[in-house]
């Protein structure tokens, strides 16, 4: 298991000066610590998370966003058991995203399993840009997303101001 801080510190649940230095100097972020802990705890127990990548971690409005290698996100989207026991352990709401992703990916990952029709740059009057993404048929009481907090995610993993639409009004 690759994490972004020593696997001898996840475990022991300690950062040595070394990982304490990147922690102080904001190259981690105390998400990272977290996250990486739990997963460490977690592979004792479940053996096929040894495989995994985590390259980062977001906590944000208390769902938690782990950067992946892009095989890591695939095989942990296809083994649902899997993914729900670790966002059991984890006791927040799990979002997966693909390190290496395009802006494109990013939101497809992010929207899952909501389907993305197209995604566009629009830029504003005073030079800035959005990125607008129209999602597919309409708003319903049963959507199943937060858009305000997906917005959130993308502008804090990505620096990303996103615009959602639904295709029908």
């Amino acid at each position: 298991m690759k994490l972004p801080i020593c696997n001898f510190d996840a475990k022991a649940g300690i950062l040595c000066p070394k990982c304490d230095a990147k922690l102080r100097s904001g190259h981690i972020t105390k998400a990272d610590v977290d996250v990486s802990n739990r997963l460490v705890k977690l592979a004792s127990q479940i053996p096929e998370l040894d495989r995994i990548s985590l390259v980062r971690a977001y906590d944000i409005d208390g769902s938690i966003i782990m950067v992946l290698n892009s095989g890591d996100v695939v095989s942990l989207r296809r083994d649902n058991v899997l993914r729900r026991k670790i966002e059991h352990d984890m006791g927040n709401k799990m979002w997966l995203v693909d390190a290496q992703a395009t802006d494109r990916k990013l939101l497809d990952d992010l929207f899952y399993p909501v389907r993305i029709l197209s995604v566009n740059q629009v830029w504003l009057p005073d030079g800035s840009k959005m990125t607008r993404a129209i999602i597919m048929g309409r708003r319903t009481e049963r959507f199943p997303l937060d858009l305000d907090l997906v917005k959130k995610m993308v502008k804090t993993v990505r620096g990303i101001e996103l615009l959602a639409e639904f295709e029908k009004q």
